[in-house]
C-alpha cells in the first residue's frame, strides 16, 4: 500500500501558476484574490483559509487537491489513508481538514473528512460548472447552504448538491460535527485536461 505524503501549498500555488504562464495580476483578476495574498501564500508567509484556497482553485481551474498535494502518478488502486496523520487545522478557525483521496482524473473526485467546531459557519464561492458534493455527516449535526436555504442534516444523513454555485457549511450545536465531503468533478478540471 502506497501513503502520499503532502507537500507545501507555496510551492504548488507558484508551480500551477507558472505552469498557466499568469502573472501573480492575472492570477488575482481569475481568483478574486489580491495580488499580495497571492504573493504572501507562494512566499509562505500566509496560510490561506478553506475559502481562499476553494477560490484560487477555482480560478486556476484545478481541484483543490492540486493544491495541498503534488499529482500522483497513475498507478496502483490501492491507497490507505489514516485521517488522524492527515488532519491538519487551515487557517480558517473552527474547522480541522484531512484529505483522504487528492483528486486523480481517472477516478474524477477527491474525498475530504471535515470536522466543524461549534460554531463554526463558512460560504463557499461556486466550483467549476458540473462539480456536485456529496456530504454525509459520520458525527453530530450540520447545516449545509444549498440553493439559497441552509438544509438540516443529523448523523447519517447524506445530502447530494450542485456545487457549482454559491453553498456553505455549519455547526450550530455544542458538539463538534465530523463529515465526509465527496466532490466530484463532472468533466476534468481545466489543467487536467
Amino acid at each position: 500500500m502506497k501513503a502520499i505524503s503532502p507537500v507545501d501549498t507555496p510551492n504548488l500555488l507558484r508551480s500551477i501558476r507558472r505552469d498557466l504562464g499568469w502573472s501573480l495580476d492575472q492570477t488575482a483578476a481569475r481568483t478574486g484574490v489580491s495580488k499580495a495574498m497571492l504573493g504572501q501564500i507562494e512566499r509562505g508567509e500566509s496560510t490561506p483559509t478553506v475559502a481562499t484556497l476553494w477560490k484560487i482553485a477555482t480560478g486556476l481551474g484545478v481541484p483543490m487537491t492540486a493544491l495541498l498535494e503534488a499529482n500522483r502518478e497513475d498507478g496502483d488502486v490501492l491507497l490507505f489513508r489514516d485521517a488522524s496523520e492527515l488532519r491538519v487545522r487551515p487557517a480558517q478557525e473552527g474547522m480541522q481538514r484531512a484529505l483522504l483521496f487528492p483528486y486523480e482524473a481517472r477516478f474524477g473526485f477527491e474525498l475530504y473528512e471535515l470536522t466543524f467546531a461549534p460554531a463554526f459557519e463558512s460560504i463557499s464561492e461556486p466550483h467549476e460548472i458540473g462539480v456536485v458534493e456529496h456530504v454525509t455527516v459520520l458525527h453530530g449535526e450540520v447545516e449545509l447552504l444549498v440553493e439559497e436555504e441552509w438544509r438540516p442534516l443529523k448523523q447519517g444523513q447524506s445530502l447530494r448538491f450542485p456545487a457549482d454555485r454559491r453553498h456553505g457549511y455549519r455547526n450550530r450545536t455544542r458538539d463538534d460535527a465530523v463529515v465526509m465531503d465527496l466532490i466530484h468533478y463532472r468533466f476534468a478540471p481545466s489543467s487536467q485536461r
